[in-house]
């Protein structure tokens, strides 16, 4: 007597439903996710209005010239280079981080040369950087 085997069928697992389903996910994840990035330095921008200040004794002032020099209170540093400039500021401020820093920089200085001194001032802790302008003229000829 012959017998016939029954036929084993092979096992398919289709995965196109499982990745649609991702894929679905995904999306719904990246639309519904919202990207905040806080700063690290709260930047406050003056107004070119002409106030003046109310206290100009507490404060650090720091002239970016066009050539990439520094001068911290009007001492000006023999280099250009970040560890200066952090010692500099440091003895200018006695370990007092709530003082201002004021940045003044020339209209032709670089721009990582303005960046140098807010990631400085950013690593010693403090939070309170402007950046300084000049009030336009009233009229123009």
């Amino acid at each position: 007597m012959k017998f016939s085997r029954p036929r084993v069928n092979e096992i398919e697992v289709n995965l196109t439903p499982m990745i649609d389903c991702l894929l679905f996910l995904l999306v719904f994840l990246l639309v519904s996710t919202t990207f905040n990035q806080h700063s690290r330095i709260n930047l406050t921008l003056p107004d070119a209005q002409g106030v003046p200040p109310a206290s100009t004794d507490d404060r650090v002032e720091v002239v970016v010239q066009a050539s990439g020099k520094y001068m911290v209170n009007g001492q000006a540093l023999a280099g250009n280079d970040e560890t200066q400039l952090t010692t500099a500021i440091q003895q200018a401020t006695n370990a007092r981080r709530d003082m201002p820093v004021i940045i003044a920089a020339d209209a032709k200085a670089a721009h990582q040369d303005v960046v140098r001194v807010m990631d400085v001032a950013g690593k010693l802790g403090f939070m309170n950087i402007n950046i300084s302008t000049k009030v336009p003229a009233r009229g123009y000829p």
